[in-house]
């Protein structure tokens, strides 16, 4: 604490207010961070798609190769092998009620399986090229749509392996879509035409119901929670569209460096009490960063960066795992630990099942034992906790301020050459109106430590502000002690080469900013 009047002793330490640029660890940041992420093992090839059953325990499946492999969400190790394919096989998706599970594959084919036999149950011929989209609709369990590089959205009735119905509008590969959470009936694709599309299967035309440009290939496209808004992602850019409100483009992220692969909808966890009932939007890239972006917000709240492009993401309906999937085969499976799982994980051994602690016994306040506890005894819940105020160690400076010898104090902090100490004892002089009295009563060789730090941090953006005038300040009051010596003349020589460097520097990148403003602005307009 600064003392604002003479007189009152200074008994915590000075630290520095000005700080440097940093992220702020913020509640939401310490949930993200909380999925512990461990990759999986490596598989062959990229992990084109990620799906979560809806069913508890929301088992994932990840299509790769010629392969879709079923994970625990509770182990993160694969439980099961689906590899009747004759090509690689793309976009997973599991049924409402998660005993059937359907994927598209490079031969045009989309076959329907059952989750626990891992046997075929149904084959949907009509693509005539690769299927890099199969979604079954929220709740509707009889059909499901597709779409491929043919630019040919079909519905099926998966029963009778027919068309219902077909689409032909898009005029470029077919390669995302979402059902709508509003309508089984309703349903969004996205293309390399760079249109996305909303379809309504009881309109007897066939044609869309509403069309924006997203401006870039889409790479995927999902429907937002309420029904009324849709994410789409395509280029370095994930823009969020007002479906009710005719299409309107509400914004648009930019925040990705190279094309976001895939996004999903994340949700807060019921553990976070206020919080409980936030949505995000989950993007990942082949920059290798996953983003989670708050849509009302219109903001990024949390980054991660992994070794590897991102092709693909989900996250499960509970809330306690999230899964990357990466160009190289490795899938980043994240697990978040709340207390109730962590109590199960300990409890539980192989074969033995859960082991129960023996009840303890309450001590009540009516008990003698209850008034002969130890210091060692654990608080329970509710306890209110008294602390012993933890004793306050004191650098030389702080000392010496505290006894308001403010020259002392300050060669002192000079002779430590912390920066950031340098210029909080700086901060606190200056609240104290004694600063420019300690330069005033510096020796010579006190001087030059002064005028050694300005050369060395006037420059440096985070102290620049304050070390600048005081630098002008010093010049103008020791101007005859600077003259007189030939080590201090040496250090007003370097402190004037590192101004005139950084001005160059300064200039230079105006320069630049001059040259590439205009062409991002051209850019932006394509």
């Amino acid at each position: 604490m600064a003392a604002d009047q003479p007189g009152i002793a200074k008994t915590f330490p000075v630290k520095p207010k000005l700080k440097p640029i940093s992220k702020k660890s913020t509640p939401e940041s310490k949930y993200w961070k909380s999925f512990k992420t461990q990759p999986t093992q490596t598989v062959i090839s990229s992990i084109t798609s990620l799906s979560f059953s809806p069913i508890s325990p929301h088992d994932f499946a990840a299509t790769h190769s010629a392969t879709v492999t079923i994970f625990s969400s509770q182990t993160l190790e694969p439980k099961s092998t689906i590899s009747s394919f004759s090509d690689t096989a793309t976009s997973a998706s599991f049924r409402s009620d998660g005993r059937l599970i359907a994927a598209g594959s490079h031969s045009g084919l989309v076959q329907v399986f059952d989750a626990k036999s891992r046997n075929p149950l149904r084959r949907l011929r009509g693509h005539s090229r690769p299927v890099h989209l199969v979604r079954y609709p929220r709740i509707d369990k009889l059909h499901l749509f597709s779409g491929g590089d043919d630019a040919i959205v079909k519905y099926w009735d998966v029963t009778s392996e027919t068309p219902i119905a077909q689409f032909i509008e898009h005029k470029d590969y077919v390669r995302c879509g979402d059902g709508s959470p509003a309508s089984d009936d309703m349903f969004v694709t996205g293309s390399y035409d760079h249109r996305i599309k909303l379809w309504d299967v009881r309109v007897s035309s066939a044609s869309s119901v509403m069309e924006v440009n997203h401006g870039k290939p889409v790479e995927d496209v999902i429907f937002l929670p309420s029904g009324g808004l849709i994410a789409t992602a395509g280029g370095n850019s994930v823009k969020i569209w007002d479906v009710i409100g005719g299409g309107k483009l509400l914004y648009s992220m930019e925040s990705h460096n190279k094309t976001v692969t895939s996004i999903c909808v994340g949700k807060i966890g019921k553990d976070r009490g206020e919080e409980a009932q936030q949505y995000r939007i989950l993007s990942v890239s082949l920059d290798g960063y996953m983003k989670v972006f708050d849509y009302a917000k219109f903001k990024v709240t949390y980054s991660m960066r992994f070794p590897s492009p991102l092709l693909s993401i989900g996250f499960s309906p509970d809330c306690l795992t999230r899964v990357i999937g990466t160009s190289n085969g490795i899938i980043y499976a994240g697990k978040r630990k709340t207390k109730k799982n962590v109590g199960s994980e300990l409890g539980n051994f192989v074969g033995l099942g859960p082991i129960e602690e023996p009840p303890k016994r309450v001590l009540r306040p009516s008990s003698f034992k209850y008034f002969r506890r130890g210091q060692n005894e654990k608080p329970s819940e509710g306890d209110y906790l008294i602390m012993r105020p933890k004793k306050v160690k004191l650098a030389e400076h702080d000392k010496l301020l505290k006894k308001f010898t403010h020259k002392e104090a300050f060669v002192s902090a000079l002779r430590g050459k912390n920066p950031d100490i340098v210029v909080a004892v700086m901060e606190e002089l200056v609240a104290r109106k004694k600063l420019l009295r300690c330069v005033s009563n510096l020796e010579t060789e006190e001087l030059g430590l002064l005028l050694g730090f300005l050369q060395k941090y006037s420059t440096m953006p985070k102290y620049a502000g304050l070390l600048m005038k005081l630098a002008k300040k010093v010049l103008e009051m020791r101007a005859e002690d600077v003259r007189s010596s030939d080590v201090l003349k040496g250090h007003i020589r370097n402190l004037k080469r590192s101004v005139d460097e950084e001005i160059r520097i300064q200039q230079s990148l105006q320069e630049i900013q001059g040259i590439i403003s205009p062409l991002l602005r051209i850019a932006g307009r394509r």
